[in-house]
């Protein structure tokens, strides 16, 4: 036995600081009667372990095999080392090092263990709404640097009491550096306040929260990772006011039950939709609605879904514990702004808003939007990639240099590479003000620092107006790449599929500024990672008034009308022609005649919303994609008629769209239902780019097609592209791991500006 004691040294590298994965080693070690220690750096943990060679090898199968819920491992290494002939196996403090590599574990749910500590009368955390462990609670948002201990947390001014302290202390306790662990004795507390900051003097603050909701108040809620706004979804008073107060008008509110038992009484749960709803990482989920259901038709108007999530954390749970089947959970911000972490400043942007906030005293360091996901052609689809989800990066097939690329305008996400991983940001939102533009700014800074990234390289887009291209183009000393937007599209979902070599892509969106100066939206591309070819696209049309057209798609409808039928339009019996002022309906026209603020566009997003209002669904939105979302909700089920199509041969191909708006118009004015009318144009898109893939193929020998771009958020698009192309025994790619949205278009920049310099 002397001459089979061995030592071995162990660096495992992934998410393992916070997530028990110490304590796990610790009692692995005293199973097989191991000696050593084990300790956090700043590259993950480090393992020194003596014993016999048989039994430290089977320890190292274990590490692999059965190791903590929330770890994920990346790396394990091992190398020979003397024995140090320690008495013991021991937990050690935390070792610095020269780089920082570890991973951080997102923010996650409370666990089953927590939850039901949280309602045992006997136990003595029993109604502590921070309760948490090392299997759940806040990570990410609470991070100030890493290593992950608790005075580079939010947790550091919070000093533990005795039993805190010795459950801490204790590796065979589920608490065991559990950074945020805490007590009603010594943690962070809940206080009610008016919207003028004065307190509420009361004995249960959440009780009395959930008593001023039922009397339809509005409540400012601090969260995991930003403040919440809540009122009663059942009452359409509050839900009204709460719209108005929020400058919302009918984009979707989110909702929040305390199980998915109280879900299915108002949406449909298929067994992957559960999955996802209690999931740890419990995202808001798209759920198909009920019929009859007791929510208010304002939560998600003309909609045939809600956004639904289950509580994630002990306050929640105890805020619905009070009677509640499902409460309006929306983001605490005025539209278009960041949502607020820290109490002034909720206070100060929230007071016209909510009517009483209930607060906390632990500081949020980095805002989290809730993630948004649906489950659709079997897989689970991103609409927003933040909580629960982020940072844990996406793992490439290369090794990149580090990398900053700063996203698009809309949804904007940035992305950080290390070495064979890319780090995507949380949600930022859209750059449009400099609230925005400032937490853009602090999201860069604060990556990179608990990455210990200093990149060497910006990727940015090719637009000249956008917040992210001049904040690129003012950095100085650093080199700087320009990536076409339906570039990045692709390649952003190349690089989470790992793909290789030359693809066919479809990179369908709204907006995306083009190499002729002119902005695309419907692309037909052969990209590879560092370049692409233009094959095909929408012919184009003008856009007039320019940005006003997306949020008047009025104007979309009499662009496409007069390319198609000319001055003959005004013959036509339309009912945008009766609803539009004529005024302003020749204004329109003269400006397309005369070429006046009419950018000219190949917008497939665009399309949608010139097909939207001219069948008479709306003239104008209040959230961006409405009118385009509006006219898929609407559409009939087993219906097999497309319309006219053609495109014209040529370098690049140019699919026409006055067929289709022909046979658009002719149904329109035959009284067909707009529900017909939208199967038909939808499938006849499909049937358009699937002989576009075919003739491509034939011409190219490309047998992938890569699809990315908002416009497969549309779910009839995207499970009709994929069951069209794959019958055709195409290789199909869609996004799984990040948004088809801008929100995942900065990990497209990262690859292809690591692609250009080679």
């Amino acid at each position: 036995m002397v001459a089979d004691y061995v030592a071995r040294k162990f660096h495992v590298n992934g998410i393992v600081q916070g997530v028990g994965f110490r304590p796990f080693v610790y009692q692995l070690a005293k199973q097989y009667g191991l000696k050593g220690e084990v300790a956090n750096t700043a590259a993950g943990v480090s393992i020194h372990i003596e014993g016999p060679s048989s039994k430290i090898n089977s320890f190292e199968n274990d590490i692999s095999e059965n190791s903590p819920p929330l770890a994920h491992i990346v790396e394990i290494t091992s190398q020979d080392e003397p024995p140090k002939h320690f008495a013991h196996f021991n937990i050690v403090s935390s070792h610095g090092a020269d780089q920082m590599s570890t991973l951080i574990s997102p923010d996650v749910s409370i666990c089953h263990d927590c939850l039901k500590e949280l309602f045992d009368p006997d136990d003595r955390r029993f109604g502590y709404p921070f309760i948490n462990c090392t299997n759940c609670g806040p990570r990410y948002t609470i991070i100030d640097d890493i290593p992950y201990d608790r005075p580079k947390t939010s947790m550091r001014r919070f000093k533990m009491c005795e039993h805190c302290q010795a459950e801490y202390d204790d590796p065979a306790n589920r608490r065991f550096h559990a950074q945020p662990n805490a007590c009603t004795d010594c943690g962070p507390h809940v206080i009610l306040c008016d919207n003028k900051q004065k307190q509420v003097e009361i004995g249960d603050p959440i009780e009395e929260a959930a008593r001023l909701i039922r009397q339809g108040h509005i409540i400012a809620i601090k969260g995991l990772g930003g403040f919440h706004l809540a009122v009663d979804a059942q009452n359409s008073d509050a839900v009204v006011r709460l719209r108005r107060r929020k400058l919302r008008e009918e984009k979707p509110f989110a909702l929040m039950s305390y199980d998915c038992e109280q879900v299915e009484n108002y949406a449909v749960v298929g067994p992957e939709e559960r999955k996802l709803l209690t999931s740890i990482q419990r995202p808001i989920v798209l759920l198909r609605k009920k019929t009859p259901h007791s929510i208010a038709e304002e939560v998600a108007p003309r909609n045939k879904y809600f956004g639904v999530m289950l509580a994630y954390t002990p306050l929640h749970y105890m805020l619905l514990s009070h009677g509640f089947s499902v409460l309006v959970m929306t983001s605490g911000n005025i539209s278009e702004e960041p949502i607020a972490i820290d109490n002034s400043d909720a206070f100060e942007r929230l007071a016209h808003i909510a009517d009483y906030f209930l607060i906390h005293n632990r500081d949020i360091f980095l805002r989290s939007d809730d993630s948004i996901v649906r489950y659709a052609a079997e897989a689970t689809r991103f609409i927003r990639r933040s909580r629960g989800y982020v940072p844990v990066p996406v793992f490439l097939k290369d090794e990149l240099p580090p990398i900053l690329a700063l996203g698009a305008e809309l949804k904007n996400t940035i992305c950080i590479t290390k070495g064979n991983t890319a780090f995507l940001s949380q949600h930022v939102g859209d750059l449009e003000n400099l609230s925005t533009y400032e937490f853009f700014r602090l999201t860069i800074d604060h990556l990179a620092r608990i990455l210990e990234v200093a990149p060497q390289l910006f990727a940015y887009d090719l637009h000249p107006d956008y917040l992210s291209t001049r904040f690129a183009e003012e950095q100085q000393d650093i080199a700087k790449v320009r990536v076409q937007h339906h570039h990045a599209h692709i390649v952003s979902c190349m690089a989470e599929h790992k793909l290789d070599g030359k693809v066919i892509g479809l990179s369908f969106d709204g907006t995306g500024y083009g190499t002729d100066d002119t902005i695309w939206g419907g692309e037909i591309l052969i990209v590879t990672a560092a370049d692409f070819e233009r094959a095909g696209h929408l012919a184009y049309v003008p856009m007039p008034g320019s940005t006003a057209a997306i949020k008047e798609p009025w104007r979309m409808a009499i662009s496409y009308l007069y390319h198609a039928f000319g001055d003959s339009l005004w013959d036509l019996d339309l009912p945008i022609l009766r609803q539009i002022e004529a005024s302003k309906l020749k204004i329109v026209v003269e400006m397309i005649q005369q070429g006046v603020n009419c950018p000219h566009t190949s917008s497939l997003g665009r399309l949608f919303d010139g097909v939207a209002a001219i069948v008479g669904i709306r003239n104008r939105v209040n959230f961006e994609g409405q009118a385009a979302m509006e006219l898929e909700m609407l559409a009939a089920d087993g219906i097999d008629t497309i319309y006219d199509f053609d495109w014209l041969s040529g370098d690049p191909i140019q699919f026409l769209s006055a067929p289709i708006v022909c046979g658009v118009v002719q149904d329109v004015q035959s009284g067909l239902s707009i529900a017909q009318i939208s199967i038909k144009f939808h499938k006849t898109l499909l049937a358009l780019f699937t002989e576009i893939c075919v003739s491509i193929r034939q011409d190219r020998d490309l047998n992938r097609v890569v699809l990315s771009g908002g416009c497969f958020q549309n779910s009839i698009l995207l499970n009709g592209m994929i069951h069209e192309l794959t019958s055709r025994d195409f290789e199909v790619f869609a996004h799984q791991r990040v948004p088809t949205n801008d929100g995942g278009i900065s990990l497209g920049q990262a690859v292809v500006a690591a692609a250009k310099i080679g």
